[in-house]
């Protein structure tokens, strides 16, 4: 039986928690490990507590004092949380680090939280201490610290025959005692580093007592281990609970399904991403085997029976998840209702949870009450307190709050106002019935469907630090990042005034290139999506005038981010939208009508290809695509409309020096520029732990 309410709120630190486990269910599994080669390995409860004991006794040994920082970047193994819970028998501070960050990352969070030893993991997947950025650090394993001590006195893992005495013999941590600092930013700044209690996060342990029942749950973790929800939920709320846990090292499809199928899993706690790459490939079987019509028939009726009764129904899914799969926690970022329901329809119930590293948890909705698209309510009865502020901005307070930003207290000061209210930056409103919709982001923080926290300015940076220094980055649909890009040497272009460089040749007529607008779609005349040429008219070297002016498309730059001057009227161009911003019409097809390229040849529909984000003016002050060099383009492929679209790139913004270049050399550059702003980009995306 797990304990209950009133117990964990007794609990004087976390290491309770693994107390109270040893006592309860000593030779219970509790955590376990598959590794590439499908075996698997598990301890016991008995087992974790005593690797946390060996590992205590030798970061002691290696000099480490309470209060010291302790770096740990590893992949999740049962040995990481066996150097948790022995860094809480030493009274140390353990400061997690993500396997994505940067070596550059690393070495700002090492200077910033004085650390004195790294632990690192091992395996394939494990970082490389010659390149990680700890510099002269002290280093040490998981493995090592993990280790059966030896017997033989000249061997580096003897142990004294008392070193277990001695460590029940030492001082144990209390709830006001710093367990953890999680950075969640510093990819191109300074590092936030979040300061987490014992009391803190055995708070939010409580909070999920009340939303997920004591079942007998068996996990497969998917989630790092250096991340607060994961740490929280699958982690120290499990071990309260006696899950059996088992951790993945690869990342390969086959591993991850047959161990959840093998470990007959009850419980995933994921983000939203996990479940649709889970419900695309279930779709992608059911469309292969010609039963989509089946299938949805039996999710209408499945809906209105007992989740008992639709698991049967859909037996044959389950079955390729072990049998037992009925519960999936979710949270981090945007849950896509649609999804819910038809997880829910199979007979699994999806839990959506709200927080942040910051704060805990905030909302999760329950059992009984799981309402698509909102985040539930405040887990009741519990110390969290929760209130919207006058322009919607949640509000969080209670025993769950971090205790400031370590070693920045204007970054503390910026989000704790003087009530002790934390300022979490989302937008919200409560439904009719309590629960939390979440609505948007006080400040532009991009959440992308896996879990991560994207700056927009980390990404400006680092196409600046590529070559194009103007740039806005925008999220154009939930999910999709896109960057408008000036090129470089252009003045800044005025859409309200529909004036930029290139605008004068427009306007005296002397490019060789124009084009007709035909019509608009359809669905610009219903009020927005960005307008498509139908047809294309070349010009032949006379001025024709463009029937169809660009104010049609403004709607279609509605909800792009932009500021307002910039919906005024600009140039029309061809392509996804007006001045360089696509939308989810870029996507679609034209349709069959045939049209023309600039210069007259023919093509059987406009292409779809030409999603250039350039924000320069149409036409280009040059023929963008010669045909009297290469007959054969008069019907243009898909690749090639690839290679007009770079050559108009190219035209836009070549000065007088550069329009010598060939068309393969400057591919080339484009594409080397692309390609150094995307890795930049990866590289500097913020990987901010929401729980």
């Amino acid at each position: 039986m797990a304990p209950s309410h009133s117990d964990v709120a007794r609990f004087a630190s976390l290491l309770n928690i693994l107390d109270d486990a040893l006592a309860r269910r000593p030779e219970q599994p509790a955590l376990g490990l598959r590794g590439d080669d499908g075996v698997d390995w598990h301890w016991t409860y008995r087992e974790l507590g005593r690797r946390s004991k060996l590992a205590a006794f030798r970061l002691r040994a290696a000099g480490q004092r309470p209060g010291d920082r302790l770096i740990t970047w590893s992949p999740s193994s049962p040995e990481l949380p066996a150097v948790y819970f022995g860094a809480m028998r030493a009274r140390l501070v353990v400061v997690p680090l993500d396997l994505r960050m940067t070596p550059d990352t690393v070495a700002r969070i090492v200077g910033r939280a004085g650390a004195t030893l790294a632990v690192l993991g091992t395996g394939r997947d494990a970082p490389d201490p010659r390149d990680s950025g700890l510099g002269d650090l002290p280093l040490t394993t998981t493995t090592a610290l993990t280790a059966e001590p030896s017997s033989e006195p000249s061997d580096p893992a003897w142990l004294p025959p008392d070193w277990e005495a001695q460590v029940d013999a030492w001082e144990r941590p209390g709830r006001d005692d710093l367990f953890e600092v999680v950075f969640t930013s510093g990819t191109t700044g300074v590092p936030k580093g979040v300061m987490l209690t014992h009391g803190a996060i055995l708070s939010s342990i409580d909070a999920f007592g009340l939303v997920i029942p004591p079942l007998d749950h068996r996990v497969v973790s998917l989630l790092p281990l250096s991340h607060l929800m994961e740490q929280a939920a699958a982690l120290f709320y499990a071990t309260l609970v006696g899950a059996d846990v088992l951790y993945i090292r690869s990342l390969k499809p086959r591993v991850i399904f047959e161990a959840i199928r093998d470990h007959r899993v009850t419980t995933l706690l994921v983000v939203p991403a996990v479940l649709e790459v889970f419900w695309n490939a279930l779709m992608r079987e059911v469309d292969r085997r010609g039963r989509r019509g089946q299938f949805e028939r039996a999710r209408r009726i499945a809906r209105h029976l007992p989740y008992a009764a639709r698991r049967w129904m859909f037996r044959s899914v389950h079955r390729q998840f072990g049998g037992d799969f009925r519960l999936a926690v979710t949270a981090g970022a945007y849950l896509p209702p649609a999804l819910q329901v038809g997880w829910e329809d199979l007979g699994v119930i999806v839990l959506q949870g709200y927080g942040a590293t910051e704060c805990g948890i905030v909302a999760c909705s329950t059992f009984d009450d799981h309402t698509p698209g909102t985040v539930g309510r405040v887990p009741s009865p519990s110390p969290i307190l929760v209130r919207l502020s006058d322009d919607g901005e949640i509000l969080v307070g209670g025993p769950t709050l971090f205790s400031g930003y370590w070693g920045d207290p204007e970054a503390t000061a910026s989000v704790m106002d003087a009530e002790g209210w934390y300022h979490t930056g989302d937008v919200a409103r409560f439904d009719e019935r309590g629960n939390l919709v979440l609505l948007g982001r006080v400040r532009n923080v991009i959440v992308l469907p896996n879990g991560f926290n994207v700056f927009p300015e980390d990404i400006e940076n680092a196409l600046h630090d590529a070559g194009l220094p103007e740039t806005v980055v925008v999220e154009t649909a939930p999910g999709r990042i896109e960057a408008i890009v000036l090129p470089p040497g252009r003045s800044t272009i005025d859409l309200a005034a529909g004036r930029g460089a290139g605008m004068d040749e427009h306007a005296a007529g002397r490019s060789p290139c124009r084009r007709t607008w035909r019509r608009p779609c359809r669905r610009v005349e219903r009020g927005g999506r960005t307008p498509h040429p139908h047809r294309y008219r070349g010009a032949r070297g006379e001025r024709a005038p463009v029937d169809q002016p660009a104010d049609r498309g403004v709607a279609a730059l509605a909800g792009t981010g932009l500021p307002a001057d910039a919906h005024a009227e600009g140039p029309a161009r061809p392509g996804p939208g007006v001045g360089g911003v696509g939308g989810a019409a870029a996507d679609r097809p034209h349709g069959r009508r045939r049209g023309r390229y600039p210069g007259g040849q023919v093509m059987k529909r406009p292409p779809s290809t030409w999603r250039c984000r350039w924000p320069t003016v149409w036409p280009p002050s040059r023929p963008a695509f010669d045909t009297t060099r290469n007959p054969r383009s008069a019907t243009p492929s898909r690749r090639a409309t690839s290679r007009m679209a770079e050559k108009i790139r190219a035209s836009s913004r070549a000065s007088s020096s550069r329009r010598s270049m060939t068309d393969t050399r400057w591919r080339r550059g484009i594409t080397s520029t692309w390609t150094g702003a995307r890795g930049a980009m990866s590289r500097n995306a913020s990987t901010s732990s929401s729980s």
